[in-house]
């Protein structure tokens, strides 16, 4: 089991998670990158609304009137019901009418978790494979919320940093097989 503690703000383990996530329910690396990003970003702005940061645009109706039909459609990953479009190049999820951009995605990625994001990836990763899909679906962000940084509640935690410990991911990981073998057993 890896001892490796690094401190990080949550906007990036969610990031990286919900790729994960998205990765196991089928979407290839790249679609997985922005769903992850747009996860991160959807997370980030209901909890700035929660706590005052962003104040809700009173001209949402009417700019909502105002947008033409377009080939978006939703995608839920992590309890989050992402904005997608279908692109040449796969699935990306869409923020304020643009595709994200995976390269952009995996470059914030390594700017946060450093030398430690193969360490940190193939610890979810091992997580979410030790689901079926359907089961991950659900439980995804119950299990985030287990294994994200400790950072003080309310306006002081905005932007905190935290400590991820990789350990209690794979102890996430070594509980749910010893719960599968355990049902397995005669």
């Amino acid at each position: 089991m890896a001892k490796e503690t690094l401190s990080v703000n949550r906007a990036p383990v969610l990031t990286l998670w919900a790729a994960v996530v998205a990765e196991r329910l089928g979407f290839t690396e790249e679609e997985a990158l922005t769903l992850g990003r747009a996860v991160a970003g959807l997370n980030a702005q209901a909890k700035g609304r929660r706590l005052g940061i962003f104040k809700p645009s009173e001209k949402k109706a009417e700019q909502a009137r105002e947008k033409k039909a377009d080939e978006q459609f939703l995608v839920e990953v992590c309890g989050r019901a992402v904005p997608v479009k279908n692109t040449d190049e796969g699935i990306r999820a869409v923020h304020k009418d643009k595709e994200m951009n995976p390269a952009s995605v995996r470059r914030y990625l390594k700017s946060k978790f450093g030398d430690a994001l193969g360490t940190v990836r193939s610890a979810m990763r091992n997580l979410a494979w030790a689901y079926r899909p359907r089961e991950l679906a659900e439980l995804a962000y119950p299990l985030y919320e287990q294994f994200r940084p400790d950072v003080p509640a309310g306006k002081r935690g905005w932007g905190a940093e935290g400590d991820l410990d990789v350990g209690l991911i794979e102890e996430l990981t070594q509980r749910k097989a010893r719960r599968t073998n355990s049902v397995a057993a005669p």
